[in-house]
């Protein structure tokens, strides 16, 4: 029988959602009678762990072997069988995770900016200090609003662009899953 090793977020209860109910443990294996179905039916995982997180009810990250009958799409794998191989709760990995993203396109915003504030979000960003967040979220979304003013009156100029912006949105995610993938497994080998 092929097994396709995928990730796998659930909520903090550990629990199947939409009215199953079933406990979501180490070393378990979950079945699914039926054909499955992409967002319709079964059980899912996502080869990516970025894929995964998209459909994430709550931070806590599996690992899994997913096996049987399966419906295999883009970006998630419905299946009959899903076995839990390993699971962290991922709260402070994603929040870490989400500013290392952010520094990557920070200096986006550094035209639309003090300087002062420019320092605060990287600051913020770079250390994760709860005590700056507030002050670095409200910095950081004033000048997101400047800039998307800008890109919009840029956008009517540049159509001819798009293609690369594409290409380079596509490069930049897989990136981001390269980093993530290698943050939940540094955490799930520190773990055991």
């Amino acid at each position: 029988m092929k097994t396709v090793r995928a990730y796998y977020f659930s909520n903090k209860e550990k629990r199947l959602r939409h009215g199953d109910g079933r406990k979501i443990r180490k070393g378990v294996t979950h079945t699914f009678q039926g054909e499955p179905r992409l967002c319709c039916q079964g059980l899912h995982g996502s080869i990516k762990p970025l894929n995964a997180l998209r459909y994430a009810p709550g931070p806590i990250i599996w690992k899994v072997e997913l096996s049987g009958e399966m419906d295999i799409g883009d970006d998630k794998i419905s299946a009959q069988n899903r076995k839990y191989i390993e699971g962290i709760d991922g709260t402070e990995l994603l929040r870490k995770f989400a500013r290392m993203c952010a520094l990557d396109v920070v200096d986006k915003i550094k035209p639309y900016t003090s300087e002062a504030d420019y320092d605060l979000i990287v600051k913020y960003l770079k250390t994760g200090n709860e005590d700056l967040r507030s002050a670095a979220r409200s910095a950081a979304w004033s000048a997101a609003r400047s800039a998307a003013w800008s890109a919009a009156w840029s956008a009517a100029e540049s159509a001819a662009e798009s293609a690369a912006e594409s290409a380079a949105r596509s490069a930049a995610r897989d990136k981001q899953n390269t980093r993530l993938k290698r943050m939940i497994d540094n955490a799930m080998r520190a773990k055991s």
